[in-house]
């Protein structure tokens, strides 16, 4: 029972850490909508980055800062993570993504760009493959920064952020680079667009696991990181 509070604890860092993903990322999206392309591509890309290095650096030491349900699954699947945890911060992940699109809603009853919500512009089949490729780029990364003491500690946080960055830009045009379930199911659920939903969970979770096991693979035998700091 002693750790039932440090739990809830970790897991509203993480609902509060999804929250700031979705209202500024889906966020800059809306804006873009609204203002005819201010922030254009690069900057929405840019925003998702910063807003993930921030979380990293705001709640990295409290939680770990997945901020992302695929990340806490490949963590819980490559034995990073303690299966009785992930419930919980898969459920405050999906809550906090899901609160953020819902003040979006609430200004911007109009809905612009349905909040932010991911949709494919290519094929299913596309789409999925560039969801799981994305989300194994950026879960390479993760695992590099947060388990390898042979990688960068501090600058994680960069790393990370850099590469949901780079990810956004040559695959937000195609599939809205989402990487995230909690960060598309969010905006599906204010905006009641469920339209390829699947993709953005499937692709996501199976492209997490993928990234991990390559690490793993490539990584060699070396002393890993007593506290990972697991992040989006």
């Amino acid at each position: 029972m002693a750790g039932r509070p440090d739990l809830i604890r970790r897991a509203l860092a993480e609902a509060l850490a999804a929250f700031a993903l979705v209202f500024a990322g889906c966020g800059a999206i809306v804006a873009n909508t609204v203002h005819a392309g201010a922030l254009g591509g690069i900057g929405v890309s840019a925003t998702f980055g910063l807003v993930i290095m921030a979380m990293i650096y705001a709640t990295g030491h409290l939680s770990g800062a997945h901020i992302n349900p695929a990340v806490t699954v490949a963590f819980t699947l490559t034995r990073h993570f303690p299966l009785r945890d992930a419930a919980a911060y898969v459920a405050a992940q999906i809550a906090g993504a899901s609160a953020g699109a819902l003040v979006l809603l609430a200004a911007w009853p109009t809905q612009p760009a349905h909040l932010g919500a991911t949709l494919p512009s290519v094929g299913a089949g596309t789409a999925l493959l560039y969801e799981t490729i994305l989300t194994a780029f950026l879960m390479f990364v993760i695992v590099a920064v947060a388990t390898d003491t042979r990688a960068v500690g501090a600058a994680a946080a960069l790393a990370i952020g850099g590469t949901v960055g780079l990810d956004a830009l040559f695959g937000g045009p195609i599939t809205g680079a989402s990487m995230n379930p909690a960060r598309s199911f969010g905006p599906a659920l204010a905006s009641g667009t469920w339209h390829d939903l699947w993709i953005y969970l499937v692709g996501p979770i199976a492209g997490a696991a993928l990234g991990a096991l390559l690490y793993q693979l490539v990584r060699g035998e070396h002393p890993r990181r007593t506290a990972p700091a697991e992040t989006r």
